[in-house]
């Protein structure tokens, strides 16, 4: 997908019931069910994805290589590789991408900034409902 090797996977989950207040610092793959209060920021070295389910919110800077939102995030956001905008995905506040996959239903309430030299890469998906 988009000339990337290996594909991440979830590593670890922050659960539905959780509350989360501070910084998260990640490597791999992390799925957030529940409420982060504070950046979520991944080891810039390494590959590494990030799914904000329909569920959960996260309220602080988020920066990742792969991102799936289809909860709320209320913050800047950085993708250096793929940022993925499910139906549900709700984003309040700038955001830096790479590529960018955004369904129907999606809302970003900031600016957008494509972070690549040359041809922007915007696929944009519609339902066929």
């Amino acid at each position: 997908m988009l000339g990337r090797k290996a594909k991440s996977t979830i590593d670890s989950l922050i659960g539905i019931s959780t509350t989360i207040e501070g910084n998260l610092n990640f490597k791999g793959g992390l799925r957030i069910d529940g409420h982060v209060k504070g950046n979520v920021i991944a080891e810039s070295d390494q590959d590494s994805m990030l799914v904000i389910s329909e569920q959960a919110k996260v309220e602080g800077e988020v920066r990742v290589a792969h991102l799936v939102v289809n909860g709320e995030i209320v913050g800047p956001v950085f993708s250096s590789e793929l940022l993925e905008l499910q139906p549900k995905a709700r984003i309040t506040g700038d955001v830096h991408y790479k590529a960018l996959e955004m369904h129907g239903g999606a809302l970003v309430c900031g600016k957008l900034t494509h972070e690549q030299v040359g041809e922007p890469m915007l696929k944009l998906a519609m339902s066929n409902t």
